[in-house]
């Protein structure tokens, strides 16, 4: 597999948005017949679901949507920022915890809030957390993870080789 760029997304848990992150991202990114080129994880900064699947709300819209999440619960390390290129951190608390793990282990990855990448996202660049909520809010992260994941694809892209 020839990869020429890894990404890393990270919520709290890592069984809400960063999993919906993992699975859109990667679902777009094969369609575009890129999936030899961008690895793609999650992870999380606690370690409450490590070993576990996905929240079941959020497989449930994934899955409303035509999307499969994968992935098992894990915590960012700090061989992570040495191993993915970017670190797209889901809110600023986790994006602060990134940086500091960063400040005390190094790595050469680049760390962002995901949603800089979000043409819509006006001044708000967190993705709320759905854990607690109720109503829609998984649906809303949904279409907000996609609509950014969408852009970050196209942002990526230019970076990327055609084959």
């Amino acid at each position: 597999m020839n990869e020429s760029i890894s990404v890393l997304f990270v919520c709290l848990g890592n069984i809400c948005r960063s999993p919906m992150a993992e699975g859109v991202f990667r679902q777009l990114v094969e369609e575009e017949g890129l999936d030899g080129q961008i690895r793609i994880d999650s992870a999380g900064t606690g370690d409450w679901h490590v070993g576990e699947s996905p929240d079941p709300r959020a497989s449930d819209v994934a899955w409303k949507n035509g999307v499969e999440l994968r992935s098992i619960a894990r915590t960012i390390e700090s061989g992570d920022l040495d191993h993915f290129d970017y670190v797209f951190a889901m809110d600023l608390e986790n994006l602060h915890d990134i940086q500091a793990l960063q400040r005390a282990h190094g790595g050469g990855a680049s760390i962002h809030l995901f949603r800089e990448f979000d043409p819509d996202a006006g001044g708000e660049l967190e993705v709320p957390d759905p854990y607690f909520g109720v109503g829609d809010g998984f649906d809303r992260v949904y279409e907000m993870i996609h609509r950014t994941a969408s852009n970050l694809l196209d942002h990526l892209r230019v970076g990327l080789d055609p084959e």
